[in-house]
């Protein structure tokens, strides 16, 4: 079964990150930080390339699913051969851990024996220990512009006919559509696009996409409501 085309389609450099020039334009740095904005809009994936491009030991922990034993785990590589280049933690959906677990971070993070990048979907300043984020620099990310989420489309829509070996058309209102509709969210668009593209029918040796075949997919407009948080 092949992986969903968003997890395909996550970029190896940050050069092929779509969006988020505001953070990833040459010059920007990222070091001991926490990533935070909406689903869907490159934190993880920016917060991967950084990880595995430091050339130093990687540590890759969720918040959903560690507990105090993995980040003790992680701590046990301070001043091994293991961790001779330096530690680097790489923590997504931090605010998930609780107090306890995220003050256990903090004296490695103050004498900088582990670089920490962690991500989350909420606002730092209400879920995090406040002792942590003053040891770190949030970097916001912004939802996607539709342009982002269509330079996305069309990068999928490339690698899909060359993994496929068959053209794959998209008709120009359909990607703009499709682009609209994701709300920012271009996870949620090649989610769309992949269900298309694998109900196309073959005509003339090339699959097409039309706009009514998108419009079956995304039968609303994708819209961000949080009860609790910042969109609210």
């Amino acid at each position: 079964m092949n992986e969903p085309l968003a997890q395909r389609m996550r970029p190896k450099t940050l050069a092929e990150v779509c969006g988020q020039q505001h953070l990833l334009a040459p010059g920007r740095v990222f070091r001991r930080t926490i990533e935070y904005g909406p689903s869907g809009t490159g934190k993880t994936t920016v917060a991967r390339i950084i990880a595995e491009n430091s050339g130093m030991t990687l540590h890759k922990l969720n918040g959903t699913s560690c507990g105090t034993g993995d980040i003790k785990a992680v701590l046990k590589d301070i001043g091994t051969l293991a961790g001779a280049g330096g530690i680097l933690l790489y923590l997504d959906e931090i605010q998930y851990l609780n107090k306890k677990q995220q003050q256990s971070l903090l004296e490695c993070i103050e004498d900088g024996t582990v670089t920490l990048i962690a991500s989350t979907t909420e606002n730092p300043y209400f879920y995090i220990y406040n002792a942590l984020l003053s040891r770190c620099t949030v970097f916001e990310f912004k939802s996607l512009t539709a342009a982002d989420v269509e330079q996305g489309l069309r990068n999928a829509l490339k690698k899909l006919s060359e993994s496929e070996g068959t053209p794959i058309r998209m008709e120009d209102d359909a990607c703009a559509y499709l682009a609209e509709s994701a709300g920012g969210d271009l996870r949620k668009a090649l989610g769309c696009l992949d269900f298309a593209v694998t109900a196309a029918p073959i005509t003339e040796n090339c699959k097409r996409v039309t706009l009514e075949m998108i419009q079956q997919v995304t039968k609303r407009t994708a819209m961000r409501y949080d009860r609790d948080g910042d969109d609210h």
